[in-house]
């Protein structure tokens, strides 16, 4: 690993150098494919031919010719929510599910609550904002939640999580988690900017730590990701920017920089950047690869390793599952699964959903036909309440009027309201120590609706939307 440049040269012109970076080795395939302003990107910067290269991926040529069609009008548009895609390019998890996977190296952060040096705290924080960059890399789409559907996670590292989708247009989550350590509060939406082949994705969200023992409140802003060759090509993601966490409560920063894949590869993968004081002078350099590992070593205010130290290595990405169609970790597949299930589920769970199961079970007919009541019945769902004259409400979380500024657009904050906490408590009692009954779980029907199960089945009849049926299950999910 090489260590960071020095503060005033290298850290200080970040941004501004950002544009003059090697790009990806990009091959033209307007001659061969007839597409303008499309290009082809191999992320390890191989020179093979130009048609070979764009052929590869995961549509058929004549999937590839159906989708641009549909899809070349929306070019320099949000298309978040606007654009029904095929559900072979998604994945068998929900977006829900994704916002849990940043729990896996949860012990950072008990480890930065712990720590008693202010700026290795920073450093054990802001790699645990790091750890879910090798998960967040997979190039299949997740399943956009149903409005009211949530996700709930036990069973690790102490942890409580519960996620709720607040909105549908925008799309936007929220999440609260907890343990003795600290409490994690989000509230995410993203924007995104259709460009034919590739498509930029902005993370307008807010992100709150706090540290209990520490007493100190942390925040979180990721870079950017491009998701390169949507339609032409092999898939991939790459998020170059600038990653910041401040410590609210006493002013230490970090600023880490994810290189961008430049020529033939070079830099992919490659993050470097400092530990700052209040008073914005270098303490600790941080470098490494965010697939791979991050180290530190303390240094000086020209930002140089001090003499007499040594690089730490403080995180190490797990090894993945070996040929995993989705490439999911080993933690993407326990949340999956019931394993990291309460009891008492609520019924409103992703793991429930029909159109998500069947995916998974490699039924893509039933997936395609399932996503598709699914949407239907949600459309029934918003025509009742506007009926009625009624707002859809959260269940776990509420407006809480406050407005954040954010790089890409100001953000609507969602509160957790703790009535989830009232809830988990009442179904652990009634358990009474009971093992949670899988088959029960497996069994349940989705149903994240706001209205009862007749009115909203009558409307959803009406929108010619078939019920919801759940596949039986058999193995481990």
């Amino acid at each position: 690993m090489s260590a960071p440049a020095k503060k005033g040269g290298w850290m200080s012109s970040l941004t501004s150098s950002f544009a003059n970076f090697g790009t990806a080795a990009y091959s033209k395939v307007n001659s061969v494919l007839g597409r303008e302003g499309l290009e082809v990107v191999n992320p390890e910067g191989g020179q093979e031919d130009v048609e070979e290269e764009a052929n590869r991926g995961r549509f058929k040529q004549e999937d590839r010719e159906s989708y641009w069609k549909m899809m070349h009008k929306y070019i320099g548009s949000d298309i978040t929510s606007m654009v029904t895609l095929p559900v072979l390019i998604f994945e068998p998890m929900t977006m829900l599910q994704m916002m849990a996977e940043l729990m896996e190296y949860s012990d950072l952060l008990n480890l930065a609550d712990e720590c008693e040096d202010p700026h290795m705290k920073m450093v054990y924080a802001c790699a645990w904002a790091v750890s879910v960059y090798p998960a967040y890399q997979r190039t299949w789409k997740p399943f956009n939640p149903i409005l009211g559907e949530t996700f709930e996670m036990v069973n690790h590292n102490g942890i409580t999580f519960l996620a709720e989708q607040v909105s549908h247009h925008p799309p936007m989550g929220s999440a609260h988690a907890e343990n003795e350590h600290f409490s994690y509060d989000i509230t995410s939406k993203l924007r995104t900017k259709f460009l034919g082949n590739s498509v930029d994705v902005y993370p307008v969200g807010r992100t709150r730590v706090h540290l209990k023992k520490s007493n100190m409140t942390l925040t979180l802003t990721p870079p950017p990701s491009k998701v390169h060759n949507l339609i032409f090509g092999r898939t991939w993601i790459d998020s170059p920017g600038d990653m910041v966490m401040e410590n609210l409560t006493t002013g230490e920063k970090v600023i880490l920089y994810f290189q961008p894949c430049g020529w033939f590869g070079k830099g992919r993968y490659e993050v470097d950047g400092y530990v700052y004081n209040k008073d914005e002078e270098p303490k600790i350099m941080i470098t490494g690869k965010w697939n791979v590992s991050l180290s530190c070593q303390p240094c000086d205010v020209e930002g140089e390793p001090l003499p007499g130290t040594e690089l730490k290595e403080v995180w190490k990405c797990n090894e993945f599952p070996k040929g995993h169609k989705f490439q999911h970790t080993y933690f993407a597949d326990d949340l999956k699964s019931f394993k990291t299930a309460p009891q008492g589920l609520l019924a409103s769970d992703s793991r429930l959903r029909p159109d998500r199961y069947a995916l998974e079970m490699g039924d893509m007919g039933k997936a395609g036909a399932d996503k598709t009541s699914l949407e239907e019945r949600q459309r029934a769902e918003k025509r009742l309440r506007e009926a009625k004259q009624e707002e859809f409400t959260p269940r776990w979380f509420k407006l809480s009027g406050d407005i954040a500024p954010t790089p890409w657009g100001d953000l609507e904050i969602y509160e957790y309201n703790g009535k989830y906490d009232e809830h988990r408590k009442k179904v652990e009692a009634e358990a009474a120590g009971k093992p949670i009954d899988e088959e029960q779980l497996r069994s349940m029907a989705f149903n994240p609706w706001q209205f009862e199960e007749s009115e909203g089945q009558s409307v959803a009849l009406e929108g010619q939307a078939r019920p919801v049926e759940i596949l039986p299950v058999s193995g481990s999910s």
